[in-house]
């Protein structure tokens, strides 16, 4: 007995991560906080709004008209025979989604750093809550544009693909994972370099126009600008959905896989940076 008495106990705190670590198991074990940092993501987009989540629904809506008139209209692109409000309504939530998941993990830790500073938990529930929350946002401008996809139904001006729709849910986790690791790769250059925030905006909306957003990939005849579009990583799940919905779309299987395998590079080579920037972001931020 005096002998356990004696024994003496220490307890090492030491970091656990490696430069590539998932740590998935450890991630599902803080799921609801995941659940509370996504009610709180959104919630905060809309806090203090006079009309509140009711922008989730104007935004899309005013931005389809305005491309309508401006592309449609004055430009004279066409949309492949589909009426052009359905057109631009279903690609502006598509591409709402994908901007919102880099824009909001763009700023994961210089957003994060009170919270980050005084207790811990997996850092990457905060961007895995991030990705939710678009989901959700997603999810319910998709309700506006079943509205219009009923009624053009009803006239005979649209065609979905039913059978393609079950490839919708797969190709919003492709745009959500690439979404994922863009966000956390700028992110983790934001603590040292903070210009980047600052050009984050500008690079999101640029990428939009080298994206078929506001043009079908019909418009565009084979050659290099086309193979140069069509190896854009949103460009493959942008052109799928929209084939399920409206039944008209560019899909080629080969840019689909490639962009399959760019998404799962960024998001490996995104966690990469995230796990080792976690560790001294408070030296720099």
């Amino acid at each position: 007995m005096e002998e356990n008495t004696n024994k003496q106990y220490h307890t090492h705190i030491t970091s656990k991560h490696k430069l590539f670590s998932l740590n998935l198991k450890e991630v599902w074990q803080y799921k609801d906080l995941i659940v509370l940092f996504t009610k709180r993501s959104f919630t905060l987009t809309y806090k203090q709004t006079v009309l509140g989540p009711a922008w989730i629904f104007l935004n899309p809506l005013i931005s389809g008209l305005i491309y309508a008139f401006v592309f449609g209209g004055i430009a004279g692109i066409g949309t492949d025979g589909v009426p052009a409000i359905l057109f631009y309504l279903t690609s502006n939530a598509v591409w709402t989604f994908f901007a919102a998941c880099v824009n909001k993990n763009a700023s994961t830790f210089t957003s994060n750093a009170g919270v980050f500073g005084k207790v811990y938990f997996p850092r990457l529930t905060t961007p895995i809550s991030n990705v939710l929350s678009s989901i959700i946002q997603f999810g319910i401008q998709i309700l506006l544009v079943l509205g219009f996809l009923i009624y053009y139904l009803a006239v005979g001006e649209v065609s979905p693909n039913w059978i393609a729709w079950i490839f919708i849910p797969i190709e919003i986790v492709h745009l959500g994972l690439l979404g994922l690791g863009v966000g956390i790769i700028i992110s983790s250059l934001t603590t040292k370099y903070r210009d980047l925030t600052v050009l984050v905006t500008f690079g999101v909306q640029l990428w939009m126009y080298i994206t078929p957003i506001v043009y079908p990939m019909s418009q565009l005849n084979m050659g290099l600008m086309k193979t140069i579009l069509m190896i854009n990583p949103v460009t493959a799940p942008v052109e799928a959905i929209r084939y399920a919905i409206l039944g008209q779309g560019t899909i080629m299987p080969i840019y689909l896989v490639i962009s399959w395998v760019l998404t799962i590079a960024v998001t490996m080579f995104g966690i990469m940076i995230f796990n080792k920037v976690e560790k001294t972001f408070m030296d720099t931020v």
